[in-house]
């Protein structure tokens, strides 16, 4: 591929990327990220898109710990330490003090964070009758997958900067949860101050949180602004000025990159990354993805009721051609749902094999005749599990149409297609999921649980009661030895009833201007990017 400055000039027509005004406009102290869409919100809660994520989860917001991404470790962060009862049913956490949350345009706190924040923030996502519970639809997809809503028993204030967690069981998985993109803290007195005025779905609309950056504004499908946060409790945040670029063209956001319009871009493409590895003022790093694309089948929707038909359709198709052509070789094959860094990875696992064959025989056995028609769903927009599920949608289409299946590729705008997909409405889909940490339970629970058909992150709705049970005595024990059991017996139940079939482990990458300093990938989940600096 070819590519050079006019051509990207060309590209940025009307922008004004090409010319001297725009090195004077991007400052050495601003910052410019230019991203892939538009957040669902800018509540982290509410949503399990990465796009969300990448815009709120670490430039708004804090959590009660975190995650390093160095070494994966927990971490403290609004809360300095924690203790953990010998039952393994009781939390308790000593909180940080004076830590400032955002001060705006439309609001002033006047108290620092505090135990009555961390309440308010938990309550809301587990208490029906919570008066912010249902503020802005009500959905709270990763709790409510994670069946966090029934394990939480009580959040109590101890004093106004101790609180205790008490669980119904234990969860092995429970820290690494309250580290994750979606725990957030949010201000009680901003919740109390929207709820007096009538407008408590400003606080998912309008944002407070404690993190390096303060909100601004937002055009949708334009731009987001902020600003730093002069009050960071962590430590002096760098960068002055923060913009989100919306620029859903991947050509595009290369354009921008090359030219300095932006100084790090979202996904960049595979067959880009040699052109920007050329550039000498230019950066890409790599690493290993905690994530997976899938193929999934709607359990709920006939013939994908039957695991013969699904087995079949997953011996249909080439998993090393789909990986070769769409990856261009930057991924690895999955053989289940969990990458191989992960501590639970299982070598053996039984994978599909392509037999089309074999996969003939199967839909003739379950009754499915030459000519059957159904729907692949592609998503819309780029992700490190699937960069281009459009083309993925069109080659599997082919291999279908091999064993006398007919497909339709079907799409939508990223809203209306995350909307359709959330009721169902679709035969079969191509996504994926990127973990929000490093437990296992990260994958088995958000993607096949039973309880995640309802917080819509089970794009199979499928449900089974000894797969459940399987996974829920796994967090019972913290030896990762004896938790492994119990996963390679999901597995073999996976195996058995195909509701999905896993097709790569992506790398992630980042590219950027190679002046950035401390521009790290965050392998969990939402990018990072209060620590970053520009080196003049």
């Amino acid at each position: 591929m070819k590519y050079n400055l006019f051509a990207a000039c060309l590209v940025l027509l009307g922008i004004g990327a090409c010319t001297d005004q725009h090195t004077t406009r991007q400052q050495l102290d601003g910052f410019i990220y230019c991203s892939e869409g538009s957040p669902g919100s800018f509540n982290p809660q509410m949503d399990t898109s990465g796009t969300t994520a990448d815009a709120t989860a670490h430039q708004i917001y804090d959590r009660l710990i975190e995650f390093d991404p160095h070494t994966n470790k927990l971490e403290p962060a609004l809360a300095e330490s924690w203790a953990i009862s010998s039952d393994g049913l009781t939390y308790t956490f000593q909180l940080r003090k004076k830590v400032s949350f955002h001060q705006t345009s439309y609001f002033t706190p006047s108290r620092y964070f505090n135990a009555d924040d961390v309440i308010f923030s938990i309550d809301r996502w587990r208490l029906d009758d919570h008066p912010y519970h249902r503020v802005s639809g009500g959905v709270y997809p990763y709790f409510v997958s994670l069946g966090l809503t029934s394990i939480v028993a009580s959040v109590e204030r101890i004093n106004g900067y101790r609180i205790e967690i008490k669980l119904t069981r234990p969860d092995s998985s429970f820290l690494a949860n309250l580290a994750t993109d979606f725990a957030v803290i949010l201000s009680a007195e901003y919740a109390q101050q929207l709820l007096d005025d009538g407008h408590p779905e400003q606080i998912d609309q309008l944002p407070i949180g404690t993190g390096p950056f303060v909100f601004e504004s937002y055009r949708k499908g334009r731009y987001i602004r902020y600003h730093k946060n002069e009050n960071y409790w962590h430590h002096e945040v760098s960068i002055n000025q923060l913009i989100f670029d919306i620029t859903p063209a991947s050509s595009t956001r290369l354009a921008k990159l090359l030219t300095g319009e932006c100084d790090a871009i979202a996904f960049p493409a595979y067959p880009d990354l040699n052109i920007i590895k050329s550039r000498a003022n230019l950066q890409v790093d790599e690493k290993p993805g905690l994530n997976v694309g899938f193929w999934a089948f709607n359990t709920q929707v006939e013939p994908f009721n039957n695991p013969l038909v699904r087995k079949a359709l997953a011996m249909a198709i080439d998993k090393d051609t789909l990986i070769n052509t769409v990856y261009s070789d930057s991924a690895v094959r999955a053989r289940s749902l969990l990458p191989p860094t992960s501590w639970a990875y299982q070598a053996s696992a039984k994978d599909s094999s392509y037999n089309p064959v074999l996969a003939r025989e199967l839909l003739d056995e379950a009754g499915i005749p030459e000519g059957f028609t159904f729907d692949i769903w592609a998503l819309p927009i780029e992700r490190a599990y699937n960069p281009n599920a459009r083309k993925m949608a069109e080659l599997i289409k082919g291999y279908l149409k091999q064993v006398g299946v007919n497909v339709n590729v079907v799409s939508y705008e990223w809203s209306t297609f995350r909307q359709r997909l959330r009721e169902g409405k679709h035969d079969t889909v191509l996504i994926g999921w990127n973990a929000d940490n490093a437990d296992p339970d990260n994958f088995y629970r958000p993607l096949l649980s039973c309880a995640a058909i309802a917080s819509g992150t089970n794009r199979s709705n499928w449900c089974n009661e000894e797969y459940d049970s399987l996974i829920d005595q796994a967090l019972l024990y913290s030896e990762p030895e004896v938790r492994s059991l119990f996963y390679q017996m999901a597995n073999t139940i996976l195996s058995d009833e195909m509701p999905l079939v896993p097709i790569a482990h992506a790398y992630r990458y980042q590219a950027y201007q190679n002046r950035l300093k401390n521009f790290d990938i965050n392998p969990f989940g939402g990018i990072k990017l209060g620590d970053v600096e520009k080196v003049r």
